[in-house]
């Protein structure tokens, strides 16, 4: 009782500091409360695992990956833009049937565990896919794309357990469910900055093949994450109603889904990423390959991409102090309208119109990045705030993982959608005299969701709340507490 209390009262003081005077020393001084007040109330681990997962593996180690990636594709394997945006989407197969991960994490304990056995398994596969890849001097393509999606795997399934403690609290903290975005965001920005800085120096040093080699790294920290993790051990768990188990959660989740304020964002979310179709293989080799283009360097590339960082990471900082209580539909229009506009940067920089403006194609191109991606960065911020409280209680974490989903498989339709555009426009690595007409293409498509936003609620996302007519007939999951990463855990699988 007495350290209950305790507890409270560290609470209270906290969000009294979160809610205390702003003033200069406030710019520096504010961060440092912020991250106090979700560690005291969300519990410290849990700050420190979205930090290591969102900010350390994905951002760094993500940044580090794309660009490596790039420069391997298109030096090392020799591809087409167009295959590349293929083999794009096959590596990030993965990330699309995370709800299958979320399933196994919630259902299927390993060695008595739930948690875990699935951060150091992953983590251990990525370290083996990443040196698999670094260490063959004379890789096939095919075995390249099985250990590049096994990587994906890998992050994959670490992301689904961050993103199930983001969910639960999200549930049981729903005032700071826009903060918590908030953090995964920032810390994911962050490490895309220092990543992107740097990818560009370690590409031209060692190579993309030593990059992967570098990518280890952040792949152990996923099996570190598991080591410290302190969770209770399950006891004679009944193996035999994983089935039963199974079947449960499958039909929260389609109660759930089929529920008129679930189904209909779920539909704009994957529509409006469908539409935006992803052609920037045709846009890095017309960057790095074109003799009209202007030919960067890889370190030009890394720092091009670190200014997209800041742009993603202002945009959080925007939503965060300043619109995360607007009205979500109103957030989208605009969003999604300078969204397109934004892509007219591109063709002006395609159609060499900076030169004739006096602009260098260096500054014009950091200011495009910049500014599609803090755009992009407002445009989602929303909308993952809705998808953290369209959870239902007991299965958060596989059905964040299922609406995050519908994103990943509107990324990898966008992806293949891209490519097949750059295909039909006949955009090679020595041809580019039709990319200007894919990027007027993919512009005009980027606005049209405007057209569907009758598909989503109106009002704040932080005031929305998931009420099904279902909810009673849940079955009632096991208790799990996981000390490290959550503070406490009611209702889980």
């Amino acid at each position: 009782m007495v350290e209950e209390e305790n507890i409270e009262e560290a609470c209270r003081k906290a969000v009294e500091e979160d809610d205390g005077p702003k003033g200069v020393c406030y710019c520096f001084w504010g961060p440092i409360y912020w991250f106090k007040m979700l560690a005291v109330e969300m519990h410290w681990s849990f700050v420190f695992g979205v930090v290591s997962i969102y900010g350390i593996n994905q951002g760094l180690g993500g940044a580090l990956s794309r660009i490596g990636t790039e420069y391997y594709m298109k030096d090392v394997q020799r591809v087409q833009p167009s295959e590349a945006q293929v083999y794009s989407g096959i590596t990030s197969v993965p990330w699309i049937i995370k709800p299958i991960w979320g399933l196994l994490t919630d259902v299927v304990p390993i060695m008595g565990y739930r948690r875990r056995p699935y951060f150091i398994l992953s983590g251990m596969l990525g370290v083996v896919s990443m040196l698999f890849i670094s260490l063959h001097s004379k890789l096939q393509l095919v075995f390249a794309i099985l250990a590049l999606t096994a990587g994906n795997l890998a992050g994959a399934v670490a992301d689904v357990t961050v993103d199930a403690c983001v969910a639960q609290n999200s549930i049981s903290h729903p005032s700071r469910a826009a903060d918590m975005q908030s953090l995964c965001t920032l810390s994911y920005s962050f490490g895309g900055l220092l990543g992107f800085s740097i990818s560009g120096v370690f590409i031209h040093l060692i190579g993309p093949k030593g990059v992967f080699g570098l990518l280890t790294l952040p792949a152990a920290l996923i099996s570190l994450v598991g080591i410290l993790l302190s969770e209770p051990q399950v006891s004679n768990f009944a193996y035999n109603e994983v089935n039963q188990k199974f079947h449960d959660a499958a039909k929260s989740m389609w109660t759930t889904l089929k529920g008129r304020d679930v189904w209909r964002p779920c539909l704009y979310m994957y529509i409006s990423t469908t539409v935006s179709l992803n052609i920037n293989e045709g846009l890095f080799y017309w960057y790095t390959d074109s003799k009209e283009g202007p030919s960067f360097s890889k370190e030009a590339v890394g720092y091009i991409f670190s200014m997209g960082a800041i742009g993603s990471f202002l945009g959080a900082l925007l939503y965060q102090n300043v619109l995360k209580n607007r009205s979500l539909r109103d957030m989208l229009f605009w969003t999604q309208l300078l969204f397109g506009l934004a892509g007219m940067l591109d063709l002006m920089l395609v159609q060499r119109m900076n030169l004739r403006f006096g602009i260098p194609d260096y500054l014009f191109i950091v200011i495009g990045e910049a500014v599609s991606q803090m755009i992009y960065r407002l445009k989602w911020m929303p909308l993952l705030v809705l998808c953290s409280k369209l959870c239902p209680s007991g299965i958060e974490g596989t059905f964040f993982a299922l609406l995050m989903s519908i994103g990943n498989l509107g990324d990898l339709s966008s992806s293949w959608g891209g490519g097949l555009l750059l295909h039909v426009l006949n955009v090679t690595r020595i041809k580019f005299e039709d990319l200007w007409l894919a990027i007027l293409i993919r512009n005009i498509l980027r606005v049209s969701p405007l057209c569907l936003l009758f598909l989503v609620p109106k009002g704040d996302p932080n005031a929305f709340m998931l009420s099904t007519k279902d909810e009673a007939e849940t079955s009632e999951p096991d208790n799990i507490e996981l000390a490290s990463l959550i503070h406490s855990v009611d209702d889980k699988f």
